[in-house]
């Protein structure tokens, strides 16, 4: 069996809040380490039927990076989800939910 490997770098402050974030994989074109402002892990716990998540982001991740990374992780779900489902319907809600709350966010940004 071949294996994989991500290595993720936290880079803490005194306060242990993110400075920076830097990532790498085994199957990756890059060569060196990938700097992030932002990221999600997710994994699931089968015998406890629960997610298990990692959310941080870095000082400089501004309001509106922030948006757009959940729009994109939400269409991106709803992807993900029509792949292992062939849930179309469900998949197009998903989308929709994303759309409008990135329009919801846009509209406060105008305010």
């Amino acid at each position: 069996m071949k294996t994989s490997t991500i290595n993720i770098e936290i880079g803490l402050d005194e306060g242990k809040v993110p400075q920076s974030i830097q990532w790498s994989a085994t199957d990756s074109t890059a060569d060196a380490m990938q700097a992030a402002k932002s990221m999600m892990v997710s994994f699931w716990d089968a015998s406890d039927k629960s997610a298990l998540r990692i959310d941080l982001w870095t000082k400089d991740m501004m309001v509106d990076e922030m948006a757009d990374f959940y729009y994109q992780t939400l269409m991106g779900m709803a992807d993900t989800f029509l792949r292992a489902t062939q849930q179309k319907e469900l998949s197009d809600n998903m989308k929709n939910f994303a759309k409008e709350f990135y329009n919801k966010f846009r509209e406060s940004q105008q305010q």
